[in-house]
């Protein structure tokens, strides 16, 4: 059996450098220059063009990373909720532009909601309610576009809150997402279980990988191997799945992206 081929989340510069390399295995690639209010709320056509003739020949899986700045999809307040579904709208103009097929989206998730949810009888009822308000548009449209949204961890604990919120939506277009810094973060420092519990608990919902290092402390983006991630269990729990999610390398330092392919080829986990 072959191994996984690993993509990237790549900024325009980072595109420029990297280019031959994604062209190379046409990797799956995640473009993050769309996801500021400033450029979505200002004229991005140029840069779309731009990366069109970056890409120019690429025929592999194409994504990027949709708005999450400054707002929650889990906001219960009716007129946030409206902001929030308008920039998931803007996130999708882009896809549809550029002809990407995935957008990464946060999920509402934090660690106090770990511990507060079931205070209430009505807590988790009422924030998978606020999450369909917010994005429950941006699903129905991205099923008709032909695009995934990818729900990240980010504060998650309990990996099971976000699968059953995406199941909620019964919708072929919105999956999950893991990122391993942030599920080792949470294993770190708040109790959740290692990044392979994060996969097989996924299961074949899983649709995209962040694949980066971390030390179990804060949200490093290490290149892979510079900090405590079991990197074999992570590879073996994908593998064992069905799915084939997206991995992208989103490291903090895009030169890190030469010693993390070492480290995995080296490791027998990818190419």
């Amino acid at each position: 059996m072959s191994l996984p081929v690993i993509g990237a989340a790549l900024g325009t510069a980072g595109l420029e450098n990297w280019r031959d390399w994604i062209l190379e295995k046409n990797r799956d690639l995640e473009l993050q220059a769309f996801h500021t209010a400033a450029v979505l709320d200002g004229d991005w056509s140029a840069e779309v063009a731009h990366t069109k003739k970056l890409l120019d020949g690429y025929t592999g899986r194409l994504g990027i990373h949709g708005p999450f700045w400054g707002f929650t999809i889990g906001t219960s307040d009716p007129e946030v909720q409206k902001i929030v579904a308008r920039r998931m709208d803007q996130g999708l103009d882009v896809c549809a532009a550029l002809g990407a097929t995935q957008m990464v989206i946060h999920s509402p998730y934090s660690t106090w909601d770990y511990n507060n949810l079931d205070n209430f009888p009505d807590n988790r009822r009422n924030l998978v309610d606020n999450v369909h308000a917010c994005i429950g548009a941006a699903v129905k449209r991205a099923e008709d576009q032909g695009v995934t949204l990818v729900m990240e961890n980010i504060e998650d604990i309990d990996p099971t809150d976000r699968k059953f919120l995406v199941e909620s939506f019964a919708s072929p277009a919105l999956k999950l997402s893991i990122d391993t810094g942030h599920a080792h973060y949470a294993h770190g420092s708040t109790g959740a279980p290692p990044v392979d519990y994060f996969v097989t608990a996924a299961g074949d919902l899983l649709d995209h990988v962040h694949l980066q290092d971390a030390e179990g402390y804060a949200d490093r983006h290490w290149a892979l191997g510079e900090g405590t991630i079991r990197w074999p269990a992570v590879f073996r729990a994908i593998a064992a799945l069905d799915a084939r999610p997206r991995l992208i390398l989103e490291l903090r330092d895009k030169a890190g992206i030469a010693p993390s392919m070492t480290y995995l080829e080296q490791m027998g986990l990818g190419q």
